[in-house]
């Protein structure tokens, strides 16, 4: 796909976001809470490189990764964190600026917009509610419903359930396994640097453009 491909809810109905760290700024207290559960656990506490890199995969290969634990272990270890990252910070996480506008304004302008992500579904639920952003979104898939990124399972679902192909679709990542899903699907994929990885990393990945800031998708969405 060139340079001057024109983007419009015609030639691409489906855009389709990450959500942890490229519409909701949720990495530091995710970094915060996998730190804390691994001193608790007696486990290396990771380094924030570390987690950033396996933000956006299901949390049982995350933690698989980041512990080197079994099945059973990843089970205790699950508990453990959703109780910290759950219970214990009751402070509602930021969107960030300017997300919810774009979300509105892709809206208004008739693309479709659906979500896929690693957080299970009811985190995601509970970030909807809390930020009530929940309505702009025809479809979503969590972790556990399917394969984890960058499997494009995630992906192929939800373009089942629209009813539109993978050159039809873009996905919107922070990380490179945003990045692998999206041409594992061949799905258009743009990843945003303000999340876990660099911009260089995330071009390593080839995706079709790299932006610095959510509003920037809006002109490059909007502007044919």
């Amino acid at each position: 796909m060139g340079a001057s491909t024109r983007f419009t809810p015609h030639t691409h109905p489906l855009v389709i976001f990450d959500w942890d760290g490229t519409l909701m700024d949720s990495v530091p207290r995710i970094v915060s809470a996998l730190q804390t559960l691994a001193r608790e656990c007696k486990l290396p506490i990771p380094s924030v490189t570390a987690i950033h890199d396996i933000i956006g995969l299901s949390l049982p290969v995350a933690l698989a990764r980041l512990f080197n634990v079994s099945e059973a272990e990843q089970e205790q270890l699950i508990d453990v964190y959703r109780e910290i990252y759950v219970e214990r910070e009751q402070t509602p996480t930021p969107m960030f600026a300017g997300a919810e506008g774009v979300l509105s304004a892709l809206q208004q302008a008739g693309y479709q917009l659906a979500v896929a992500t690693g957080k299970a579904r009811p985190g995601l639920e509970r970030a909807w509610r809390q930020t009530n952003t929940g309505h702009y979104f025809s479809a979503s898939r969590c972790a556990k419903e399917v394969l984890s990124k960058p499997d494009p399972q995630m992906l192929n679902e939800i373009l089942q359930q629209v009813g539109v192909q993978g050159h039809q679709a873009l996905m919107i990542g922070d990380s490179i396994h945003d990045m692998h899903m999206a041409r594992n699907a061949g799905v258009v994929g743009i990843g945003v640097t303000y999340g876990v990885h660099s911009a260089q990393r995330l071009a390593d990945a080839a995706p079709y453009a790299v932006i610095d800031d959510i509003t920037a998708l809006q002109d490059l969405l909007l502007a044919g």
